[in-house]
């Protein structure tokens, strides 16, 4: 078995995720009392978002650049960042280290793929809905169209997940919200969404269409390289 190095705690909810599903797959798939051999570095969120309001992605890069190499070092042998919106920097952490870095996008990509579907709907962060680091990579590395959210949309998701599901906060109401913002993305062709914030699989577990669980599904992704 190989190490993961797992660059965590953005926020720590979906962290736990992480380490729940990482580990159980790998004890399914091994038996016993297997688990996974892992090294997570995890940061205090509140700092990290503080730096993401203010657009400083150069810092962001720096600190998560500093974390892989760190990880390295500590003998992983892959790293995994355990959130969505952070793989801005994913380009710049791959080329600052020697061993590979497993994008969370690059996986959803594999899977819708598989799944032969061909336009798909992209929930997450702000940054996430917004930037082209994420979007950019399924159209150009997969072939697929995805559809974002309006702007008064991608307000109510982005307001969901740092006011609520960052803190561990569940509202039925927030999950309503959601499922309508789906069904509409369902109207204009999406035959599935893309759940491209780690945090929103807590509250999003079925859907008028085909939910794509990223966190999962990096999961899975993490365990087949550790494991091969």
């Amino acid at each position: 078995m190989k190490t993961i190095g797992l660059i965590g705690g953005m926020s720590f909810e979906s962290t736990v995720e992480y380490y729940k599903i990482i580990n159980g797959e790998v004890n399914k798939r091994l038996g016993n009392l297997h688990s996974a051999k892992m090294l997570i570095e995890s940061y205090d969120f509140d700092e990290i978002e503080k730096l993401q309001s203010a657009e400083n992605w150069e810092v962001l890069t720096e600190i998560l650049v500093k974390s892989a190499q760190k990880l390295e070092n500590s003998g992983a042998d892959y790293i995994a960042i355990a959130t969505n919106t952070m793989h801005i920097t994913a380009p710049d952490v791959q080329k600052k280290i020697n061993v590979p870095l497993i994008h969370i996008a690059q996986a959803a990509g594999n899977y819708i793929v598989k799944n032969k579907m061909h336009t798909v709907a992209l929930f997450g962060t702000g940054y996430t809905m917004t930037k082209s680091f994420y979007k950019d990579k399924l159209k150009e590395d997969f072939g697929i169209n995805v559809i974002i959210p309006e702007a008064y949309e991608r307000e109510i998701i982005n307001k969901i997940i740092y006011d609520e599901l960052c803190k561990g906060i569940i509202s039925d109401n927030s999950r309503q919200k959601l499922l309508d913002i789906i069904l509409k993305c369902e109207l204009s062709g999406a035959q599935a969404v893309v759940l491209g914030c780690t945090e929103l699989p807590n509250i999003i577990k079925t859907a008028s269409i085909p939910i794509i669980n990223t966190t999962k599904i990096h999961c899975l992704e993490i365990v087949d390289k550790i494991l091969c």
